[in-house]
């Protein structure tokens, strides 16, 4: 069990957290959520001792081992993989190294054969003789196959290097695990595997992820950090989200009587325990919804910018018409004769593991990339807004302040009361309003480009990756914002929910042509006989 008593901690005249008291307990697993810069990932390094509190104190059960998701990605480069995998048992690791050091000794004395003797004992106890296999079966299942495993961590790309540290991290069967944003850089079989793998994890998991599907599928409670304190809920992230809203409902109509309200939190509860699965973790959370009674529900203070896209005119019958495209960059084909047609009631989403493919058809389709061959057409009754993945150029030395900056996209309304009352729903309220934009953060850079895109008023958004840098807040308000959206969509992300939820094409670009399908993510991503066939085309 892990416990944190009295927990403060300030960061020059920031305060991060006050007085946090906060118990993790076996067989759960705890989705850590708040805004950006609420301190998530700085709670994760107090709980695992590499940042000490200035008050309180963390707790570690007797003989308990705690593992962390390693973010240094070069930090074993001169490590073979399946032993950088194994270094995540420190105590296996070195019985491992003393064991052999003591075997290669010459001359080899009897006090040489005792210390061996109690070290094979320590070895068989800590499952010694199943680590390598064990390691292996992990680092397959995340998609690391054998002819990698001898080789060094230098040797990797940087999206197979991710996944041997997470091997790193859940080899061992540990007593605490903390993931710091474990699904970054993972491709949609490595995100499956990794969701099974904690569901049937028995011991007690802390989770920082901005993927709201995977918060769903794995945890058992939400632990909310907010106005530096942490609240703990029984449930998913949907349930907390869907709950606080619901008592924001409640809080705000004092006229309904309590039985109505009752009922109407009976009903709900309901409804998700109905959805629970069959797993383990799934059924000890439909027992813990089940005894949620009516004070257990408290309303958020979080904040929601308001997105909103609406179309000045309707898209005719054309929307996008591509045609035998081909593009090669550096020597390498990026596009090869990519052809395909869009129609108005389109929402695709491009995706699959070539990121720059898809990066470099939404820049030629946005005219700010020339193809070497091919051709493509838009519909005359369209108008585009593009979200690039590298919003750099907007922001960079840029000395205007917000207000100013958002004036440059205002077509009709140039006064100073619409712009700060619309970057104030943006959640850029009072002083924000006058940042500068070259000091703007990652996530408010993102807001700043959507608030561009809605006073475009285009018909066809063209967005890549707009979830990234986001907090779930805002990703919640752009998701529901494009579900709702009359006009048509093409985007890219790693969001699982967030393309489920909007798209109603999937478009995978591969290295021999597309695959071009109308269904939805879930059944475009379990669909066994139609992945096998685009692992085909990667082969």
């Amino acid at each position: 069990m892990l416990q944190a008593t009295n927990v403060s901690l300030r960061f020059d005249d920031k305060k991060l957290f006050e007085d946090v008291n906060i118990k993790f307990t076996p067989g759960n697993c705890y989705g850590l959520i708040g805004a950006n810069g609420a301190g998530k990932s700085t709670f994760l390094k107090v709980l695992s001792g590499e940042i000490e509190p200035q008050s309180g104190h963390v707790s570690l059960g007797k003989d308990e081992r705690l593992a962390v998701l390693n973010q240094d990605h070069f930090a074993f480069e001169s490590f073979r993989v399946l032993e950088t995998v194994m270094l995540g048992h420190k105590r296996l690791y070195e019985v491992m190294k003393e064991k052999d050091a003591i075997y290669s000794k010459d001359p080899f004395t009897e006090e040489d054969g005792m210390k061996a003797a109690e070290l094979e004992g320590e070895f068989a106890e800590l499952n010694g003789w199943e680590a390598e296999a064990n390691a292996a079966v992990m680092l397959k299942g995340l998609g690391i196959g054998e002819e990698h495993h001898d080789k060094l961590m230098s040797e990797l790309s940087g999206s197979e290097k991710v996944k041997v540290l997470l091997a790193q991290a859940l080899f061992g069967t540990p007593d605490i695990l903390l993931l710091d944003e474990p699904t970054n850089h993972l491709d949609i079989q490595a995100i499956q595997w990794l969701e099974e793998f904690l569901i049937n994890f028995e011991n007690t998991v802390i989770v920082v992820s901005h993927d709201r599907h995977f918060l769903n599928k794995v945890c058992t409670h939400i632990a909310d950090v907010d106005f530096g304190k942490i609240e703990l809920y029984v449930g998913n992230y949907d349930f907390w989200y869907e709950s606080s809203q619901l008592a924001l409902q409640m809080a705000q109509d004092q006229n309904k009587k309590k039985e109505e309200k009752i009922k109407e939190l009976q009903n709900f509860i309901a409804r998700f325990s109905a959805n629970a699965s069959k797993s383990k973790q799934a059924t000890s959370r439909k027992k813990m919804l089940d005894n949620i009674s009516l004070d257990d529900i408290k309303p958020s203070s979080r904040r929601y910018p308001y997105v909103a896209f609406k179309p000045e005119r309707e898209i005719g019958n054309d929307l996008l018409r591509v045609e035998n495209l081909t593009k090669t960059i550096d020597g390498v084909k990026i596009l090869d004769d990519i052809s395909f047609a869009l129609n108005p009631d389109n929402k695709v989403a491009f995706v699959g593991r070539n990121e720059q493919a898809k990066t470099v058809l939404f820049e030629i389709l946005m005219g700010r990339m020339e193809p070497d061959s091919g051709t493509y057409t838009w519909g005359v009754t369209t108008s585009q807004s593009y979200f690039p993945k590298d919003n750099s150029e907007f922001f960079e030395n840029n000395e205007l302040t917000l207000v100013e900056w958002l004036r440059q996209y205002s077509k009709e309304d140039q006064t100073e009361t619409f712009l700060r009352g619309f970057l104030g729903r943006m959640l850029f309220s009072g002083e924000e309003a006058l940042k500068k934009a070259k000091v703007l953060s990652g996530g408010e850079k993102v807001r700043c480009m959507l608030s561009k895109m809605m006073l475009s008023s285009a018909n066809v958004l063209v967005l890549d990756e707009p979830t990234n840098h986001l907090d779930l807040e805002s990703i919640t308000s752009v998701n529901n914002s494009l579900i709702n959206f009359k006009g048509a969509l093409l985007f890219t992300s790693h969001d699982h929910q967030f393309i489920n939820s909007i798209a109603n094409r999937l478009i995978e670009i591969t290295p021999t042509g597309i695959v071009d399908k109308e269904m939805s993510y879930d059944e475009f991503v379990n669909d066994r006989a139609l992945q096998k066939e685009i692992e085909a085309r990667y082969a």
